[in-house]
């Protein structure tokens, strides 16, 4: 097969560093184009990149080029003004977490994806991490096989920390302003005050949101969250216990980011590194202790080195070349802002009684 043929719709800072610099790096995969509303910004990241072409909207872009597929940087709460048009091409679509600022917009962004005929995979790069990818394929093996026991209780904790590790050493910048952009419009039954408390949770605490349920196998639902806004914990559709610990300490250099499945005879132990730390994957540790005079053994995996975005990349390519299915489409990243919309419920009934 030739290479797949991809344009970008923004290089700005994420589009940049988490992942315009991935996607030139992935073999299969062959960066033909961008669009940049900042035509300086645009020249120099393509020159610096070896992109053949840079153009100051989308709409240019599409016009002038034949393309495999779309990776657009956009800030979240602007999905609803771009992605529909982007579906319309026909080709696979890529964003940022999370699927959009609100549920209503996020409805519609489905339903533009299921009228293209293509599909629209969210950039919850957590789960490209090698670590996690391992961590996946285990947790499933070993639901399948019963060896031990049930699957009782996910835990995962998110400490505020420094998310970009250096990320940002080659980031392009200019003094262009951008031009007054069109946002997406809050939802009428939010209170300003709550649409940005909404929007907040969304930013920061969504991967986890959607690690939760990758990791579960299944939907859950939100059963409580402390006035603190520091836990919530969760149930799955099967009866799994589940809490995310939101930020319980923050760290000014490290990022600390961890999650535990539990069995009844064993459990699963994954590390996250920072989101823009290169050339590091997590680290994952099983430990089994099957019973009957076995052994308890506990095992850490050797991972390549490779840092999760550059596997999402890897992994996009490859499922835009139908190699693999896309890692979380939109209908499913739909989920995250209802889990989010019952968060925001459960803590005001706390913060009430």
């Amino acid at each position: 097969m030739t290479k797949t043929r991809v344009g970008f719709v923004g290089v700005g800072s994420m589009g940049q560093c988490a992942h315009l610099r991935n996607y030139v790096t992935v073999p299969d995969c062959e960066v033909v184009a961008l669009a940049e509303l900042r035509p300086v910004l645009g020249r120099k990241v393509a020159e610096k990149y070896g992109i053949p072409h840079a153009y100051e909207s989308a709409e240019e872009m599409l016009a002038s080029e034949s393309l495999d597929a779309i990776v657009a940087a956009q800030p979240f709460t602007r999905h609803g003004q771009i992605v529909p048009a982007l579906l319309q091409t026909g080709v696979p679509i890529f964003t940022e977490k999370p699927l959009a600022g609100s549920v209503q917009v996020g409805k519609r962004i489905v339903e533009a994806v299921a009228a293209s005929g293509t599909w629209h995979m969210v950039g919850y790069h957590k789960r490209s991490d090698p670590a996690t990818m391992v961590a996946k394929a285990e947790i499933e093996r070993l639901v399948a096989s019963g060896e031990l026991g049930d699957l009782r209780y996910v835990r995962i904790t998110m400490p505020a920390g420094d998310w970009v590790a250096a990320g940002f050493n080659e980031l392009i910048r200019t003094d262009e302003e951008l031009p007054k952009l069109t946002f997406d419009p809050a939802p009428a039954d939010m209170s300003t005050e709550a649409y940005q408390q909404y929007v907040a949770f969304v930013n920061y605490y969504i991967h986890q949101v959607n690690l939760m349920r990758h990791l579960l196998g299944e939907d859950y639902t939100v059963a409580y969250v402390d006035p603190s806004d520091v836990v919530m914990t969760v149930r799955s559709e099967s009866g799994v216990a589940g809490i995310i610990e939101m930020s319980p300490y923050r760290t000014t250099i490290a990022w600390e980011e961890s999650a535990l499945v539990a069995f009844e005879r064993g459990y699963l132990k994954l590390d996250l590194p920072a989101p823009l730390a290169l050339n590091r994957p997590g680290r994952v540790e099983i430990m089994r202790d099957p019973g009957d005079g076995e052994t308890p053994m506990t095992e850490v995996p050797t991972l390549p080195w490779v840092h999760a975005m550059r596997q999402q990349a890897m992994n996009f390519v490859a499922a835009v070349r139908g190699e693999m299915a896309p890692m979380c489409q939109a209908d499913e990243a739909l989920k995250d802002l209802l889990v989010a919309e019952e968060y925001m419920q459960r803590l005001a009934e706390a913060r009430s009684s």
